[in-house]
């Protein structure tokens, strides 16, 4: 490898808000993330649901329907 013209890295520790730290390798200072595999709905098979907006609709409409069939 030439000298001089490979950035420095150095071990660093990224945070995410669920509490979860991973030591690794890059050019950056630490840093914070909002989501990591430790917590995201993909690799945890925890599935959420948010009732907003259309959502919300939705679920009044199918409540209306079982309502009028019964």
């Amino acid at each position: 490898m030439k000298t001089g013209i490979h950035p420095n890295t150095s071990k660093i520790t990224i945070t995410c808000s669920c509490g979860a730290e991973f030591n690794v390798s890059s050019t950056i200072a630490d840093t914070k993330v909002e989501i990591c595999s430790s917590c995201h709905p993909y690799y945890t098979g925890e599935q959420r649901i948010l009732k907003t907006g259309a959502v919300d609709k939705f679920y009044a409409r199918m409540k209306k329907a079982e309502a009028l069939k019964k």
